[in-house]
């Protein structure tokens, strides 16, 4: 199926991009996890059941959503049965038709997806490894935190973002550090009774982050990265991308100290994000965009991971593996099963992972057993075990202006034309279901 552009910018707008026409018939339990030793290769999309247009069909959502302003720049990367059948750049990595094309190698702000890649996978870890009782009050491995109506929070309703707190707020202006951040989240009203409801909240995952550090006795970044990146070959993703590998930075600097330790030829492959006017004023270019995160370092469980495509793609494909990737197991498959599936009923959210709900950037199709995230910078990832298949979009849709949204059709776009290009199972419309 091939888009007009006319229709694509309609569709764009309107937020009502999808593919098909074929019935939606109930989609059969498939293959859930791949072989461990599995790999990624290229394929055409043919070769792994999909329509044989897809790459043009995608081609044309692309660059329709890139003149439609979504971002300046994106990478696309989808993956069927550990093959690669798309992996592409598109647009500038900033607004200058002069900046680079987008490539496989970089370097996106991850946003929330650093709740995930990082700091939800360290969590994993420690638990399958018995270091960490999910179900165990936060205050056991924060000893800080421990205001009376915040001691029943547990790391589930953390992980969850059911413990009451707040969603954030801009700490950055007053504070610095990981001691004056904890003393704050501490002090700051609950806004429910914890465990009665859901908000997404960033400080859930500052304070999972610290309880990494606190378990493990690492710094969160150099954990995720001897534990989970090493092991895989993940050898794009950092945080601090201007010095990487460099500890988190003292309590009285932010991230903004890295400033001018990168080569030139390192800034060329990161994606500049906003163009900050008031916290940061300037070009944020190599820093993470999140204040907060940058009050801590530049390392936080909720922001401050940068990535690339390609090694995003192998992270992927170990989750569809069930936990290893080339004979190297990071995860157990019952670990990534339990982690990764919806906790309970009302609640779209698994531990730390996020599932398909009414009008997610998962689009349409995206089946109950899917799951991903998505991030603020306009980074996203969704994964669909039954049908082995993973679609990895990466934009700085914040640049210049946190205020553009729209990539967000562009998104749904996207995972609607993968989805509509598989051509060994049924489509189903699993949002008119939900």
């Amino acid at each position: 199926m091939k888009y007009s552009a006319a229709l694509l910018l309609s569709c764009l707008v309107a937020g009502a991009c999808a593919g098909g026409g074929r019935p939606a018939t109930p989609t059969p339990r498939a293959r859930v996890g791949l072989e461990p030793n599995t790999t990624l290769l290229y394929a055409k999309p043919g070769a792994v059941g999909m329509a044989r247009q897809l790459e043009a069909t995608l081609d044309s959502i692309m660059r329709a959503g890139i003149a439609a302003g979504a971002a300046p720049g994106a990478e696309l990367v989808v993956g069927r049965w550990g093959r690669i059948v798309l992996q592409r750049g598109y647009g500038h990595t900033d607004t200058t038709t002069s900046s680079p094309v987008p490539d496989d190698s970089t370097l996106w702000d991850m946003a929330s997806l650093t709740k995930v890649i990082a700091t939800t996978s360290s969590a994993m870890a420690l638990q399958q490894e018995g270091k960490l009782n999910i179900d165990t009050p936060v205050v056991a491995y924060l000893p800080e935190f421990n205001a009376p109506e915040k001691a029943g929070i547990t790391v589930r309703m953390l992980l969850e973002h059911r413990g009451g707190l707040e969603a954030g707020a801009n700490l950055a202006r007053s504070y610095r550090g990981r001691v004056a951040f904890l003393q704050q989240i501490n002090a700051r009203p609950l806004k429910y009774v914890p465990g009665d409801s859901m908000i997404y909240s960033d400080w859930d995952f500052v304070l999972m982050g610290m309880i990494v550090e606190r378990i493990s006795g690492q710094p969160l970044d150099r954990y995720v990265h001897d534990r989970i990146f090493a092991p895989l070959g993940m050898k794009d993703t950092d945080f601090q991308p201007l010095a990487p590998g460099t500890a988190p930075l003292q309590a009285d600097t932010n991230c903004t100290a890295l400033v001018g330790q990168a080569t030139p030829a390192r800034l060329a492959r990161i994606a500049p994000t906003e163009w900050d006017r008031e916290a940061r004023p300037g070009h944020l270019w190599g820093i993470v965009h999140d204040n907060n995160a940058c009050a801590l370092g530049g390392v936080s469980g909720h922001a401050g991971l940068f990535s690339s495509g390609r090694d995003l793609a192998v992270f992927a494909q170990m989750l569809l593996n069930a936990g290893t990737y080339g004979g190297v197991e990071v995860l157990k498959p019952s670990t990534v099963v339990s982690w990764t599936s919806r906790q309970r009923p009302g609640y779209s959210r698994g531990l730390g992972w996020d599932t398909p709900s009414a009008r997610s950037s998962a689009g349409r199709y995206f089946g109950p057993r899917a799951f991903g995230h998505t991030g603020y910078t306009g980074t996203s990832i969704w994964i669909d075990p039954e049908r082995g298949l993973f679609v990895i979009l990466l934009t700085n849709r914040v640049n210049p202006t946190s205020a553009n949204m729209r990539h967000e059709p562009l998104r749904r776009a996207v995972a609607d034309a993968v989805q509509s290009a598989i051509l060994d199972a049924p489509l189903v419309d699993w949002e008119a279901r939900r």
